[in-house]
């Protein structure tokens, strides 16, 4: 077994994308842009070392005793040592499953492996290599790492699955269409010459859905019973409320209920919010611990960073950190 560098052991770092609002032009990236489809999963970096698999997710935490059924297949399928970069799903027929990730999570793992495991399976998608028979490939060229990854997955059957990628953003567009109904996220353009550069945000995504994260700083109602979500994003070191939800639904409430915590002494929001964001009474409102986010649906209305309407919870994000919500703008 050869020496991995420190960081490919794990936790690894992962290369990131930015949200842009079109796709890159022939020229718009080093060596020409290549597309692939934007899979709504958890993101994660597999370690496969002298027969051993270690799952991790984007932002360090160890996934692997929740998704025993990849780490079993890739023990399996794997050829050599090779640190991989890829999406976890779960398939409901032909539709991506989220809510099954999301309940691997919030579960045990005794529940993840005799019932949520062998009843809804979860499947690999595989889009980069970072190294191969324990050589740290990051330095090569997009092209050269496809072109070892596609060799390592010649052989591979579900739940390890290769991504698809084409330099044709016409059939991207197809891609997308087609796969519009599954719950495809959108579509990630990568430059063709560039290397793999954890942390940094070089590749660009188009999402289809007109959704934000965002981070849960208060709660109206109560912990045990949140009624409406206070979100905020960060500005510097300093957390800023930028909106607020319509009225949670009884489920949507129960579920993010859980994951609160009620804040610190040093948590930087007042008691109290206007009821209408500027005009109108006031509410008061629960603070919590900053950790969980939340992804919503906004419409375009913004003021300085600040959503001037109520969002809509769309679901929260276990796979995700406040570090991984975009900021605001400086002063």
């Amino acid at each position: 077994m050869g020496t991995l560098a420190a960081d490919l052991v794990g936790p690894v770092g992962l290369e990131l994308s930015r949200a842009v609002q079109e796709l890159p032009g022939p020229h718009g990236m080093p060596g020409g842009p290549r597309f692939e489809l934007k899979w709504d999963g958890f993101r994660a970096g597999a370690v496969v070392r002298g027969g051993e698999v270690r799952l991790w997710s984007r932002n360090g935490k160890d996934f692997t005793a929740k998704f025993p059924d990849v780490q079993k297949a890739l023990v399996r399928q794997a050829d050599v040592d090779c640190v991989l970069d890829g999406e976890l799903v779960v398939w409901d027929g032909q539709r991506l499953d989220f809510d099954a990730l999301q309940q691997r999570m919030v579960n045990s793992v005794a529940t993840v492996r005799t019932r949520l495991a062998p009843e809804r399976p979860a499947s690999f998608i595989v889009f980069d290599v970072l190294a191969v028979d324990s050589v740290d490939v990051r330095p090569l060229r997009w092209t050269a790492r496809r072109s070892r990854l596609e060799s390592l997955a010649k052989d591979w059957r579900p739940p390890l699955q290769l991504s698809p990628v084409t330099d044709d953003p016409a059939e991207a567009r197809e891609w997308l269409a087609a796969f519009k109904s599954s719950g495809v996220e959108g579509l990630v353009a990568k430059g063709a010459s560039t290397r793999y550069q954890p942390g940094r945000r070089d590749w660009v995504k188009v999402k289809y859905r007109d959704t934000v994260e965002v981070i849960v700083g208060a709660v109206t109602g109560s912990l045990k019973h949140p009624e409406v979500l206070v979100v905020g994003r960060y500005r510097g070191k300093e957390l800023e409320v930028v909106g607020r939800t319509v009225k949670l639904k009884p489920d949507q409430g129960a579920a993010i209920a859980p994951l609160l915590k009620p804040a610190g002494a040093r948590h930087p929001w007042p008691d109290e919010v206007s009821t209408h964001w500027g005009r109108g009474s006031k509410t008061p409102i629960i603070k919590v611990r900053p950790s969980v986010v939340v992804e919503v649906a906004a419409d375009a209305a913004l003021q300085a960073g600040h959503y001037r309407h109520p969002l809509r919870l769309v679901r929260h994000r276990t796979d995700l950190a406040p570090d991984d919500v975009e900021t605001l703008p400086g002063d």
